[in-house]
């Protein structure tokens, strides 16, 4: 039977993962970040000091990522990273945009349940005050029915400040009350479930078949070594796109892995076979929400489809047997739109917007945002209205 890891390889990936987790954070969080993160109205694991700080050690090199903060009566109501942009869309404009880095796959800023307009009022106005934050804000990765953009709307509404949607699409997203039998009898069609169910006869005649799920955040490391070298072994390795092909993101990885299991964030599932991994996905939790992160699998089982077979024991870990409390009330999928994968095992859907909000100021600077909020605006209307034409 072929594996997914050679013993050298896995001894590599060893080496690389266990000395990077070993070198520890690369900055002090703040408790009061903790707190706020624990105490938002919105889950966001990807803001969570967890998985934002070791982003910030690894992930920015240049160093242009802000925090901002909003307090009110010195205690801390909101957190956002942002990072300034030459460019927006095709227009050479500068502006300021929530940080959304290529592993991050959800940018709402973590605001304080119950203070949400007030801790956007409290960031806007800090941006209105930046020469460095350019023309407007420009949000994306944001649910545009969630607690932030919600909070958002009401905030520019009071205070006349222009706004716009400029980008939307639906995500994978399970939430049901069903059970994960039902709801797979429900929303799976049975000639599908009679395919999984052949192809998990199958893989059980290769070997001893093994499924896992993450109870100890000690194994962490050694189940992140697994992940990498499974990810590397398959089309992201050979294209140069896997995590554990750059040092940045190897070490990001490594941090990131150890923080969300010391913060009780982190979710991870897997499938063995003759104790080979043969499909990994990595979870986080946060609230009363989870986010899919990442999946892995050896290509050479892929005629036994590991990635729907892992995905079926996520299902039983999210949904349970309807009796047992559940540690989440939903999942994201953190897919792409319209993937044919998950789409067609999880029914519902997360809208996924991104927005453009003018920025204010005094004097002339203030007049160049107005404008150049405006004449974007105008610009993208008159396109849309061409491309109509067309049609």
């Amino acid at each position: 039977m072929n594996r997914a890891l050679s013993t050298s390889d896995r001894a590599i990936s060893d080496q690389a993962i266990s000395d990077d987790a070993a070198s520890g954070p690369g900055r002090a969080v703040p408790a009061e970040w903790l707190a706020l993160a624990d105490a938002a109205s919105e889950s966001n694991p990807f803001y969570h000091p967890a998985l934002l700080t070791p982003a910030l050690d690894h992930l920015d090199p240049g160093g242009q990522v802000r925090v901002i903060e909003a307090r009110a009566d010195g205690r801390l109501i909101g957190l956002l990273p942002v990072v300034p942009q030459a460019r927006h869309s095709r227009y050479p404009v500068r502006n300021v945009g929530n940080w959304a880095h290529d592993h991050c796959f959800y940018g709402a800023p973590l605001l304080r349940a119950s203070k949400e307009r007030e801790a956007w009022a409290l960031l806007l106005a800090q941006l209105d005050g930046a020469a460095w934050a350019g023309h407007f804000l420009h949000l994306e990765r944001l649910d545009p029915d969630g607690p932030a953009a919600v909070a958002l709307h009401a905030c520019c509404a009071e205070q006349r400040r222009p706004i716009k949607r400029i980008g939307l699409y639906e995500r994978a997203l399970l939430r049901s009350d069903l059970s994960a039998r039902r709801y797979w009898e429900a929303h799976v069609r049975a000639k599908k479930r009679k395919e999984i169910r052949r192809l998990v006869n199958r893989l059980e005649e290769c070997g001893t078949v093994t499924h896992r799920r993450l109870d100890d955040p000690a194994e962490a490391t050694r189940w992140g070594v697994d992940f990498l070298a499974l990810e590397a072994a398959g089309w992201k390795g050979r294209t140069g796109t896997a995590i554990g092909n750059h040092d940045g993101t190897r070490r990001w990885f490594a941090a990131m892995l150890t923080g969300a299991a010391r913060a009780g964030m982190l979710d991870m599932l897997r499938i063995d076979v003759d104790g080979a991994p043969i499909a990994m996905l990595i979870n986080f939790r946060h609230g009363r929400g989870a986010y899919s992160y990442k999946i892995a699998f050896d290509e050479s089982h892929a005629r036994y489809s590991p990635g729907i077979l892992i995905e079926l024991d996520n299902l039983h870990a999210v949904l349970g047997d309807g009796e047992t409390p559940r540690p989440v009330d939903w999942m994201d999928s953190c897919a792409a739109p319209d993937h044919p994968m998950i789409d067609s095992l999880w029914a519902e859907r997360r809208r996924i917007g991104q927005f453009r909000v003018a920025l204010g100021g005094q004097g002339p600077s203030g007049l160049a945002r107005r404008a150049a909020f405006a004449a974007i605006s105008l610009a993208e209307n008159a396109l849309h209205s061409l491309r109509k034409e067309k049609i």
